[in-house]
């Protein structure tokens, strides 16, 4: 089975020791110290968190880097925009009991840690009331019940925050709870980790998530191609090794991947390592991510460019998020 590369940082290490100094973050990528100021003031609103498996593949002396960019605090942030809200999804309205947003038939969000790897700047949960949703020993139990009582549930999805970021101990039991609930199929994980610190993909996890009665799909979040390096993708190569699905689901972001040639790298560098583009956002209206914004008749033309140069598999689907709708709303693709 092909595992990442090892290295003396455990993933639990590199996860506990990130950089959260936006003057740190400058020096070490050789930046102008005009940055700091800023970058400080924007950090105090949504802090700084980058990872240095991450950090390693951001090109040094370079503001306009893809990977720098979804990163790096920006005074645009504390600037207030009309529509652009705390809770963009409506979330709050869908979160019957603590750690649980029931928003779709047949499926239901577990929260299961506020805590990520890497504080992206367009993130829609960005002001998520995580400590009002954590999962302790009462919460864990009131969340099975809610699933063992509605059998039209089929599928767990888990989220946060980052779900990898929990202990191996804390997935393992709750994946053996989930087990035991007989009308439960499938079992999705969203996460970044596997990107920002490949070395989570340990023979524990494929463990874990490889070796349970459910169908078991994993759905990465990159947005660049330059995010995949070869350790990454031996990462991805033990994930489809233990027979995980491996899906991505990007963010439409100005001034990163708003190009035909950046989503065409991204899609095909995705799937030389196996992954399947499945959907490409427009930005939700997130309270701090206005500056990330597209237009959707600027992003339905793009994917309409991209159609015309790759197979249909390669082209993820264009959608928002739109609240109290019972599906991802996907957007017809326009030509210029």
């Amino acid at each position: 089975m092909n595992l990442p590369v090892t290295s003396l940082d455990s993933w639990q290490q590199l996860l506990s020791h990130t950089i959260d100094d936006p003057a740190e973050l400058i020096r070490l990528l050789d930046l102008p110290e005009t940055l700091v100021a800023p970058a400080r003031k924007a950090a105090k609103g949504f802090p700084l968190r980058v990872p240095m498996p991450y950090l390693r593949r951001i090109e040094k002396g370079n503001p306009d880097d893809p990977l720098l960019k979804q990163v790096l605090p920006l005074v645009a942030e504390t600037q207030k925009v009309t529509g652009f809200v705390a809770d963009p999804l409506s979330e709050a309205q869908y979160n019957p009991h603590q750690g649980i947003v029931h928003k779709y038939k047949g499926r239901v969000l577990l929260i299961m840690t506020g805590a990520c790897a890497i504080n992206c700047r367009y993130c829609f949960r960005r002001h998520f009331p995580y400590d009002e949703n954590r999962l302790g020993p009462e919460q864990w139990q009131t969340m099975l019940n809610y699933l063992r009582a509605d059998s039209s549930i089929e599928e767990v999805i888990l989220s946060g925050g980052d779900p990898l970021a929990v202990s191996d101990n804390r997935l393992q039991r709750l994946v053996n709870d989930l087990s035991t609930i007989s009308h439960l199929k499938r079992l999705r994980i969203h996460s970044r980790l596997p990107v920002v610190i490949p070395e989570r993909v340990t023979p524990e996890l494929l463990g874990i998530l490889g070796k349970n009665r459910l169908q078991t799909t994993l759905v990465l979040h990159v947005n660049h191609g330059n995010e995949i390096d070869d350790t990454v993708g031996r990462a991805l190569n033990a994930l489809r090794d233990a027979h995980i699905t491996l899906l991505n689901q990007a963010v439409l972001l100005r001034g990163i991947n708003d190009s035909v040639h950046a989503l065409k790298h991204l899609n095909e560098s995705l799937f030389d390592w196996g992954v399947l583009p499945y959907y490409l956002f427009v930005l939700d209206p997130v309270d701090g991510a206005a500056h990330f914004d597209i237009p959707d008749a600027e992003a339905q033309n793009l994917v309409a460019q991209l159609q015309a140069q790759l197979p249909g598999y390669l082209v993820p689907k264009l959608a928002r998020e739109i609240p109290d709708r019972p599906s991802k709303t996907v957007l017809p693709t326009v030509t210029s």
